[in-house]
């Protein structure tokens, strides 16, 4: 039976650079082709030429509502005040929760669906069916980086690990569904009811990542959005703390950090061995120039849409255990999974140097997320706790 579903998002999901918006996009893709969709975005930056083009005939109705600078301030300003955590109060604003108040009224969808903590406080009030997609669980992420923040920032990042746990345990019980990315995300919800959460990952578009031939001009690649405190530390991972021991053995072994908005971090790393992309208009032809994909995740939570793109482009994977938690990929089968720089050093020289092994680890991540991360069958799952048909 075809539903009318209300989707609400902190980011219009076009351009697809970020993880949440790659999500989102997704979803709302699947989803659409069966039920009405009343998309409500909310947007801090101006919105991308082509968004409106791309994204209203996905839906049955597109709403995009800007935030101003001074409408964050004036939320950031008042919520040193409360316990809320900042990146709620961020995305919090009174004038635009009324119209979206009022757009549903007018809309009288029959479910609601939120994506992340950041928008639950637009909808934890209004007493209907709704879910929430926890997606990742950011005071763990906040967590990860406390521990390795500067002195100067790790009080602020302390404030803000406790207020967002004490948010996401808050929450749960406002909205009849909750959603998340991974098994071990999961476990970390600070709530005893953490096994009502369904687990939804990501997926991958196995029609757009396809391997192509192509000239190889880098040996090895990471990717993702490169402003984000994660990618910037694991980049900066692979080449002050790996690549060192990989130079020892080829001393000519080229480097691509390819992803949009490179910190300034980011753009340090760049010389004649690492070259900084920026903004690529397709990861297809970064991937297709590379041989293997290393990402060495120090911090951060959830699954790693790169290490999924990477592995349907049919590049061999290097990761850690910590991306590997979510991934679920069989480590020396599918994936390679690196302990210390050295030890993913060495995992990398021998992709490298032995053909027949890469190739092996190659294809075998390949077959593990066709079968198991197939857009198409990941979002059925979520249309049937939508339309609860899958309780």
């Amino acid at each position: 039976m075809r539903k009318k579903i209300f989707v609400l998002l902190s980011r219009v999901p076009f351009p697809i650079e970020k993880g949440d918006k790659l999500r989102a996009f997704y979803q709302i893709r699947e989803l659409g082709k069966r039920h009405d969709i009343v998309l409500c975005a909310l947007s801090d930056q101006p919105v991308h030429p082509r968004a409106v083009e791309v994204l209203r005939p996905l839906v049955h109705s597109l709403h995009i509502f800007r935030i101003s600078k001074w409408m964050i301030l004036k939320q950031m300003t008042t919520n040193l005040f409360s316990d809320k955590p900042f990146q709620v109060a961020y995305f919090y604003n009174p004038a635009i929760a009324r119209k979206i108040h009022r757009l549903i009224a007018r809309e009288r969808p029959d479910h609601m669906y939120c994506q992340l903590i950041r928008t639950a406080e637009y909808l934890r009030e209004m007493q209907s069916d709704a879910t929430l997609d926890y997606q990742d669980v950011f005071s763990q992420g906040l967590f990860r980086r406390m521990v390795i923040a500067p002195w100067y920032l790790k009080p602020l990042l302390r404030m803000e690990f406790h207020r967002v746990r004490q948010y996401e345990n808050q929450v749960f019980d406002q909205f009849t569904k909750k959603t998340i990315i991974s098994h071990p995300d999961r476990q970390l919800i600070p709530h005893p009811g953490r096994d009502q959460i369904r687990v939804i990952p990501n997926g991958v578009d196995f029609g757009f990542f396809r391997p192509a031939p192509a000239f190889k001009e880098y040996d090895i690649i990471f990717s993702g959005n490169m402003g984000y405190p994660p990618n910037i530390n694991g980049a900066s991972y692979l080449v002050r703390m790996i690549m060192p021991f990989v130079w020892q053995h080829l001393p000519q072994a080229r480097v691509a950090i390819a992803g949009a908005n490179p910190s300034p971090a980011i753009r340090a790393l760049a010389e004649d061995r690492v070259m900084v992309t920026g903004w690529v208009d397709d990861m297809r032809d970064c991937y297709n120039r590379s041989r293997v994909f290393v990402a060495p995740m120090q911090i951060g939570t959830g699954l790693q849409n790169k290490v999924l793109e990477a592995m349907a482009m049919g590049l061999p994977c290097v990761t850690s255990g910590l991306a590997n938690q979510a991934l679920g990929a069989e480590d020396g089968k599918e994936v390679l999974v690196g302990t210390d720089p050295e030890n993913y050093a060495q995992h990398i020289v021998s992709l490298l140097t032995d053909p027949e092994f890469s190739r092996v680890i190659a294809e075998g991540g390949h077959r593990y997320v066709s079968r198991n991360f197939q857009w198409s069958s990941v979002c059925s799952r979520l249309e049937a706790i939508i339309t609860g048909t899958g309780e």
